[in-house]
């Protein structure tokens, strides 16, 4: 609220300052001006200033954000590959950065050094073999070298060897929730189709297939630190996209085929919570929670609970009204504490026994309906002896 008044406040300024210099044109009719529409050596440079100006503006302002919102950018990432991610993305703003500065430099500097003059013509000439080699071959030589850094960081990031030991995890995505299957002991996913889905099981796993009789299906994501979790990703109805940011992964997830993605976590959930930027952080947003704490207990609202870490599965594609809040919490557990957590978990197959079990009345006990129409029945005797000892007495 806030920045959109100051927006207004800038913008009526803005239209306040237009109509004064209408004014002052207006004070200034029968004077003896120059109203030839064909611009002066005194507005030329002019221009020329307000250029240099505007150019201050950029790089101050370019300062400014850094200081101002670099705080903000994600900090140490939880995941081997993420380092080689980062790398990747501070070669390319610095590079971005450093073009910036010169090449706007270059752009106001030469549109004010060759700003019009009343005796001076400009130079023109067809073309420029030097300039032209200049602006294409290093803008060419800067983004391949750019290109290869980026296949080189993604295949490395993609490639799963196939006897590798990996943990396999799929993640379903459906608006507006993720849930999450592991492969149990055999290690190997049980195959699924969205035409399978029915009660209990909401992804459709295919429990005819021998490799889905111990698959687990979790809606909180718990990953074990220092080894690698392979990724299979589906959708059941629109394009969605498995995002964690503190591990510097995303995969689409698209509807009707199977993606993958693959990393190793380096820090535990509790490990990360105690780095020094994270704990500075948490405060912070404590700071400011408890702030409008105090607000809205005083309006008559409830306070806000303080904020505590977790990394999030998010969804960064627009999937719907409810995109904002598909999320689900994973937790990097130590290996011990991984293999106990899972082992607690009871699979699939088994959840559906179970339901089904539930489906089925006790053996031995009469059926509800029939014995609500006993009950019925006995009622209307009790009343109907009732109406007929009341009509003999009132005959005597």
């Amino acid at each position: 609220m806030t920045s959109l008044l100051v927006i207004i406040v800038v913008v009526l300024l803005a239209v306040a300052l237009w109509q004064l210099t209408k004014i002052f044109d207006l004070t200034q009719v029968g004077s003896s001006s120059d109203d030839s529409q064909v611009a002066s050596d005194n507005d030329n440079n002019v221009q020329g200033y307000i250029m240099f100006g505007f150019l201050a503006f950029i790089y101050i302002f370019t300062i400014y954000g850094l200081l101002k919102w670099g705080n903000l950018a994600l900090h140490t990432p939880a995941s081997e590959h993420g380092i080689l991610v980062d790398s990747l993305m501070n070669i390319t703003w610095v590079l971005i950065f450093t073009v910036q500065v010169i090449t706007q430099g270059l752009l106001y500097w030469f549109s004010f050094k060759n700003r019009g003059h009343k005796d001076r013509k400009a130079l023109f000439f067809a073309d420029s073999n030097k300039l032209e080699a200049i602006w294409s071959i290093i803008p060419s030589v800067v983004l391949a070298c750019l290109i290869l850094y980026g296949l080189y960081a993604w295949n490395n990031i993609m490639f799963v060897d196939k006897d590798e030991d990996v943990v396999e995890i799929e993640l379903y995505a459906q608006q507006f929730k993720w849930t999450a299957r592991y492969a149990g002991q055999d290690n190997v996913l049980g195959k699924a189709n969205v035409r399978l889905i029915e009660g209990i099981n909401t992804l459709g796993v295919d429990m005819s297939d021998p490799n889905a009789q111990d698959d687990i299906v979790v809606t909180e994501l718990h990953i074990p630190k220092g080894k690698k979790v392979h990724f299979k990703m589906r959708s059941q109805d629109v394009l969605h996209s498995a995002y964690m940011p503190h591990f510097r992964a995303q995969m689409n997830c698209v509807p009707g085929m199977v993606t993958e993605f693959a990393f190793i976590p380096t820090y535990t959930t509790a490990e990360y919570r105690e780095l020094p930027f994270m704990v500075e952080k948490v405060a912070n947003i404590n700071k400011l929670r408890a702030e409008k704490s105090t607000e809205l207990v005083a309006k008559g609202g409830t306070a806000l609970d303080p904020y505590t870490f977790d990394y999030l599965l998010l969804c960064n594609k627009i999937c719907g009204a409810s995109h904002y809040n598909m999320q689900m919490k994973v937790v990097v557990d130590t290996p011990e504490d991984y293999k106990k957590w899972l082992s607690e978990k009871t699979t699939l197959a088994q959840d559906i026994k179970a339901a089904k079990a539930a489906e089925k009345p006790a053996e031995g006990a009469a059926p509800t309906t029939d014995t609500t129409a006993k009950v019925i029945d006995t009622v209307k005797a009790v009343i109907d002896t009732v109406k007929a000892t009341v009509a003999k007495v009132a005959i005597k």
